[in-house]
């Protein structure tokens, strides 16, 4: 059987839990202070400090935290998350919704830092009962992820991880991915780099993105599994990965056959490391019009991009 294996990259760990000061235990939070998430010295996790908050007016108190993560310590313990070498350049607040515009330097930040940097601007900002979403733009146009994607508005949720616990930490991880071609009658693979939350299995967050489908960065490939298809779970035991989803699965997109929608999750998921089997579930249960319970990968349905 073919193997893809999972590459980490070295040294990009990132901690994004909220940590106390060094030294102070389970301290509590001074009454009329917000807790300001700022940078560790040496960029590899957050820092949770708490600063007086001495306006009552949204706006006001909006105006204040972004002034926060600007402020530089004298002895530089930590590093501010506006003061890494980018400007804001504007920010507004729309019923809840913060509009914040950088400027061009912002994209020569370090994919390790890109990432530290948002999760303490947007994790200090929602704290604020007026504040709900926030959107990162860069000269006016909306921040892009990794993959050519609008990283979108961001809110308390987005550092959360399916559990409905805070995520720890983060790692960039590149797997394979299998859409469809144009017919819908083959798969094709893409690799995809991304950043993912090491609390979700590694196993979710492919099928995670099969369901988002293909970036657009490579013309040809299709997506194979309808977009409106909720997880219930995903889990791995003995060498078998066994898949619930919601009835939308079955409900095909495109040209694709239910079979190809299945094998390209089972052929994503087999490129692993830990899967050599995988069960696909319907709210629990196998489909009456699956041929088997338990599917191998399938190489035969794998083609290439026609040039």
């Amino acid at each position: 059987m073919r193997r893809f294996r999972l590459t980490i990259l070295p040294a990009l760990v990132l901690l994004l839990a909220t940590l106390l000061l060094p030294g102070c235990g389970k301290e509590e939070i001074p009454e009329g202070s917000s807790a300001i998430y700022y940078l560790s010295s040496d960029e590899t996790h957050l820092e949770t400090h708490y600063r007086q908050m001495t306006n009552v007016d949204p706006e006001a108190r909006l105006a204040q935290l972004l002034s926060y993560l600007g402020e530089m310590p004298e002895r530089l313990e930590y590093k501010a998350p506006l003061s890494m070498g980018f400007t804001l350049n504007s920010y507004s607040l729309d019923d809840g919704w913060v509009t914040l515009d950088f400027s061009v330097e912002y994209k020569y930040l370090t994919p390790a830092q890109e990432v530290l940097v948002r999760a303490a601007i947007v994790r200090t900002l929602v704290q604020e009962p007026g504040i709900g979403k926030v959107l990162f733009q860069v000269e006016g146009e909306p921040l892009q992820d990794a993959l050519g994607g609008p990283v979108g508005w961001m809110d308390s949720g987005t550092f959360i991880s399916n559990d409905g616990n805070e995520i720890n930490t983060y790692e960039e991880v590149k797997v394979s991915l299998y859409f469809a071609n144009e017919e819908g009658t083959g798969l094709i693979m893409a690799y995809r780099e991304k950043f993912y939350p090491t609390s979700m299995p590694l196993e979710r967050f492919v099928v995670e993105e099969m369901i988002k489908g293909p970036s657009g960065q490579i013309p040809g490939l299709y997506p194979t599994v309808n977009p409106e298809t909720t997880i219930i779970g995903v889990s791995t035991r003995d060498g078998v990965c066994y898949v619930n989803l919601d009835e939308k699965f079955l409900t095909t997109i495109g040209n694709c056959s239910t079979e190809i929608s299945v094998y390209s999750i089972v052929n994503s998921l087999t490129d692993l490391d830990s899967v050599d089997k995988v069960q696909i579930l319907i709210g629990g249960e196998v489909p009456q019009t699956f041929t088997t319970t338990t599917f191998e990968r399938n190489d035969a349905l794998v083609t290439t991009l026609q040039q």
